[in-house]
């Protein structure tokens, strides 16, 4: 039986994709020009401004229109790069987009309720869920796309079961729904626990490259929001709670080291008082999530750390309040 006509009803359609987006170049390419002419305007006229400022500036200088040209070429030369920096970026951020449209123009849109009752109607569905399914996880796609795949048998499981309320539906596609909801769980599982690992493990090596600890914070937090989304879904996933163990563990130690960092900077410099607040606040954060093995034995080396300190504070106060004392 072909299945083209039920299939016509399910899928988006390439044309209107590409009509789509050759609108949406073809709005945006006057725009574009106006702003490169008016960006490069402003520069000139920037340029033009300090070149003559200077120039007057060193008129008791010999030769003063060098170092004023010199000037106004730097200022050139940075607003070209500034604004190549910005096309190459939108350039990049525009592919980027196009692949992941081109991707969804070639999905499966999502199914309503009504359109599935019919037996061909929900063979054609299941079958390009399996064959996006595949797709999906023989080549390199974007991550992005597990998690329209979830979304899109959420969709069918929701469709089924409104089907399924129908009384006067045949048995036949009755059993057919219940074996396909069964198939389509199983494959939502599958992408969504995918989109999660894959999202987590590809946020938490970013935060391992970033340098400050705002940052580090901040994109290891998006790696959680990641796994919990997939855990409030399965709550009962063991690799999913160790994923989260391990990022979260990734934030204290970050934390940690940069607190301990500090202190250390703070102490080689003399400054033992400083330096004893940093540890107390790398042990804060230590201690923070309740008893470890391996925390404690970092709160202990601090602990030590901060009674050297405390002696070599002591040490320092001594000679200060014997030179004090009433002779």
């Amino acid at each position: 039986m072909s299945t083209e006509p039920h299939e016509s009803g399910s899928y988006s359609s390439r044309g209107s994709g590409i009509r789509r987006e050759s609108s949406f170049t073809g709005s945006n390419g006057p725009a574009r020009a106006h702003s490169v002419s008016g960006f490069m305007t402003a520069a000139a006229a920037a340029s033009a401004a300090l070149f003559f400022v200077l120039w007057w500036m060193l008129q008791g200088e010999e030769n003063p229109w060098i170092p004023a040209g010199l000037a106004a070429s730097v200022v050139m030369l940075v607003a070209a790069s500034a604004w190549l920096a910005v096309v190459r970026r939108s350039r990049v951020r525009h592919v980027r987009d196009h692949s992941s449209g081109e991707w969804r123009g070639r999905s499966m849109h999502r199914p309503s309720g009504s359109g599935i009752p019919s037996t061909g109607r929900h063979s054609a569905a299941l079958r390009a869920l399996h064959k996006q399914s595949l797709a999906a996880d023989a080549k390199e796609t974007p991550l992005q796309a597990h998690r329209e795949l979830y979304d899109l048998c959420s969709d069918y499981l929701s469709g089924a079961e409104q089907a399924l309320l129908s009384p006067s539906l045949p048995t036949e596609t009755r059993l057919a729904l219940r074996a396909g909801q069964e198939r389509v769980r199983i494959l939502q599982r599958h992408h969504l626990l995918t989109w999660a690992r894959g999202s987590a493990r590809s946020l938490t090596h970013e935060a391992q490259r970033r340098v400050r600890l705002y940052e580090k914070v901040e994109t290891a937090n998006r790696a959680l929001e990641c796994i919990d989304t997939a855990l409030r879904v399965y709550p009962d996933e063991e690799e999913l709670k160790i994923s989260a163990r391990a990022v979260r563990d990734f934030i204290t130690s970050s934390r940690v080291a940069h607190w301990v960092e500090l202190a250390e900077r703070a102490a080689f410099k003399g400054y033992y008082r400083r330096a004893i607040d940093r540890y107390r606040d790398a042990l804060f954060y230590l201690t923070r999530d309740g008893p470890d093995q391996d925390r404690e034995a970092g709160a202990e080396q601090i602990t030590r750390e901060i009674e050297l300190l405390r002696a070599r504070l002591a040490t320092q106060r001594a000679p200060i309040d014997s030179s004090k004392a009433p002779k």
